[in-house]
């Protein structure tokens, strides 16, 4: 058991009365949250966070998963989803047989399409414009959250098209909200190590400036657990937080817990609930201009988000309808929970379900 010295306990005191105060964290401040055992201290300071931004209230939206390809030009070492073109199992999509698996597979209260997939360089950029003029003629009431950061920046490298014109061609096509993929972790050292062959860090948040500049509201993510210092998970939080001052873009913040090759990879290779929490927590107190953090059940499992939701969390994603590149990885999650089940994880620790759409409006309060 580790004894906290006068020092750790005056400097855990400092930053109590900051986060009391309103007060923004600093690196070293981050850095410290980290490296403390005191996970129930943290844990308090984020739900009070949490609880002066959005009450008792906690999020969640119908939403579908959909992936046009998974062949991708990218070797990033953490990914098991990817295929090259002409392996066992790689795929393309036709706008035409995506419409056919959303119809077996949709149910009349989706609100949202959420859809990412690999960089395929064997199609041109009009595939991923038609491909989303297809979806949005044929299901106009849902909106499409589509793309990454790092999928923009490769269509902008197939079609020669800067960034603000890919994303203006995509709104044309029906885009209204980007997803959060693609970050990682935002560290130029990091993502050396870790073979991420597409947006650099200042792409990433060039990508996202860009989409906010056109009235795009995003979302952001960072994959934690690999092989990333605190410092650089802080330094992370706080490029985005920086970005967030300047633009208000971003509607929420997503930790995602990084997931091992195989779902047959033991406990040692997986992170632990410990830092699970820690990192949803530290992401609250770290990301004082968020609106939200999301905690994903199906990277952490539906029992540790519920257990979130008083570290600081204020939303639980969606349905999802079978998610695919977390369980390519290795994820042992379910593929997808009900409305009801969602509604039944919120109720359970004792907040209040708001189902709502991607924009974060309230459709209905469960109470």
């Amino acid at each position: 058991m580790n004894i906290i010295t006068p020092t750790e306990a005056s400097v855990m005191q400092g930053i109590r009365e900051k986060v009391s105060a309103g007060e923004r964290l600093s690196l070293e401040d981050g850095v410290f949250l980290y490296k403390s055992d005191d996970l129930l201290s943290i844990g308090q300071m984020a739900n009070e966070a949490n609880l002066r931004k959005n009450g008792n209230k906690v999020y969640f939206i119908d939403t579908m998963t959909l992936y046009f390809t998974n062949v991708c030009e990218a070797h990033c070492a953490f990914c098991s989803f990817r295929k090259d073109e002409g392996d066992e199992g790689a795929y393309t999509l036709s706008p035409q047989e995506m419409i056919d698996y959303v119809d077996k597979h949709i149910t009349p209260t989706v609100r949202e399409f959420h859809i990412v997939g690999g960089h395929n360089p064997h199609v041109p950029f009009q595939y991923y414009v038609d491909s989303l003029s297809a979806l949005k003629k044929q299901y106009p009431h849902v909106t499409l959250k589509t793309y990454t950061a790092a999928e923009i920046d490769f269509f902008s490298r197939i079609s020669g098209l800067s960034y603000r014109e890919v994303l203006q061609e995509l709104q044309k096509a029906g885009l209204e909200s980007l997803t959060g993929g693609g970050a990682e972790i935002l560290s130029d050292q990091y993502r050396k190590k870790m073979r991420v062959e597409k947006a650099d860090v200042s792409q990433y948040l060039d990508v996202h400036r860009t989409a906010h500049d056109l009235g795009i509201k995003t979302h952001t993510t960072m994959l934690y657990g690999a092989v990333e210092t605190h410092e650089q998970r802080i330094q992370h939080m706080m490029s985005i937080r920086e970005l967030q001052d300047e633009t208000n873009g971003f509607l929420v913040f997503i930790p995602l817990s990084m997931q091992p090759h195989s779902p047959r990879a033991g406990i040692r290779r997986r992170n632990s609930a410990y830092e699970d929490l820690k990192t949803i927590a530290i992401s609250r107190l770290m990301l004082d201009n968020f609106d939200h953090i999301k905690a994903y059940f199906i990277n952490i499992g539906p029992q540790l988000t519920q257990v979130s939701l008083t570290m600081g969390a204020s939303d639980v994603h969606g349905t999802l309808v079978r998610e695919r590149i977390s369980h390519a990885a290795g994820a042992l999650t379910p593929e997808g929970l009900s409305r009801e089940d969602l509604i039944w994880l919120i109720k359970g620790a004792g907040r209040v379900p708001v189902e709502r759409d991607t924009f974060y409006n309230e459709i209905k309060v469960f109470e």
